[in-house]
C-alpha cells in the first residue's frame, strides 16, 4: 500500500486517535503502522502468545475467544471497525489470556506496543483514551459474566442476536437481515450454550415469528420482542 493511501487510512479511519497526536507523534505512527489482510477464520494472536502489537480492525469482523473445559469455546467479545484490541495483556505484563481470530476476510492495522507506550507516557490525552477504552470493556465484561451465568438459554440467545445487531447492523437492502453470517457453533459460543441448544432455540424463535433463518442468514422480524426476551427471559 503506497504512503498516501496509508495516510488516508490512518487519518480517516483512526481519526479519534489521530487528532490527539502532535505532528512528531503522527510521523512516528505513520512510520510504524502496518496493514495486514487476513482470511476468514485466521488467527491474529493466540492464548499464551506474548503481546507485541496494538491491533486496530479497519474492515471486517473479529472475535476474541477463550478455550474452556472439554474443548468448549467461549466468545468473549466481538470487534467491529474501528476498534482497538490486543493491548490489555501488554499493560498487564503478561501473555495473552485469550485468542483473536477473524470471522470474515478482514483488514487490520498494527502498531508496536513499545511505541504506543512511549506515546502514552508523553501524551495525557492518548493515555486517557486507552484508559477509557479499557474501563468501558471491563464494564461490558462484568455485565456479560452476569448475563451468561444468570440468564436462561432463551434470553442468552436473544441477547446474542441483539449484540450482533448492535455491533454490525442490518443489510441495507432490507434493513432486517443481520450483517454478519455466523456459524451455529459461533452463535452457541457467544451465548454460552451447546450448538444443539442454539439450533433448538433458533427454531423456537422461527416458530414464534421473531426471526427467519436461511442458512447462516438471520432476518430479525420482531426486534422489540427479542430485546424484551433478552432482558426478562
Amino acid at each position: 500500500m503506497i504512503r498516501t493511501t496509508l495516510e488516508q487510512v490512518i487519518t480517516e479511519e483512526m481519526a479519534e486517535i489521530w487528532q490527539l497526536l502532535s505532528n512528531e507523534e503522527k510521523r512516528l505512527v505513520m512510520d510504524n503502522f502496518v496493514i495486514h489482510n487476513y482470511k476468514k477464520n485466521q488467527i491474529i494472536y493466540a492464548e499464551k502468545d506474548e503481546p507485541e502489537f496494538l491491533w486496530c480492525l479497519l474492515e471486517g469482523k473479529v472475535k476474541k475467544y477463550k478455550d474452556g473445559v472439554g474443548n468448549r469455546v467461549q466468545i468473549l467479545r466481538l470487534i467491529k471497525p474501528v476498534e482497538y484490541f490486543g493491548y490489555r495483556a501488554y499493560f498487564a505484563r503478561e501473555p495473552y489470556v485469550s485468542s483473536a481470530a477473524t470471522l470474515e476476510p478482514s483488514r487490520i492495522g498494527s502498531l508496536p506496543m513499545t511505541l504506543v507506550e512511549q506515546l502514552m507516557k508523553n501524551n495525557n490525552n492518548l493515555a486517557m483514551f486507552f484508559i477509557h477504552e479499557l474501563s468501558r470493556n471491563l464494564g461490558s465484561s462484568d455485565t456479560k459474566i452476569v448475563n451468561l451465568t444468570q440468564k436462561h438459554i432463551r434470553a442468552r440467545l436473544a441477547e446474542a442476536l441483539m449484540v450482533l445487531r448492535d455491533n454490525y447492523g442490518y443489510e441495507s437492502d432490507d434493513n432486517l437481515t443481520l450483517k454478519i453470517y455466523m456459524a451455529r457453533e459461533d452463535l452457541a459460543n457467544l451465548s454460552n450454550m451447546t450448538t444443539a441448544n442454539a439450533i433448538r432455540t433458533l427454531t423456537l424463535f422461527v416458530n414464534e415469528k421473531l426471526i427467519v433463518v436461511d442458512g447462516r442468514k438471520i432476518k430479525i422480524l420482531n426486534e422489540p420482542e427479542l430485546r424484551k426476551i433478552s432482558k426478562f427471559g
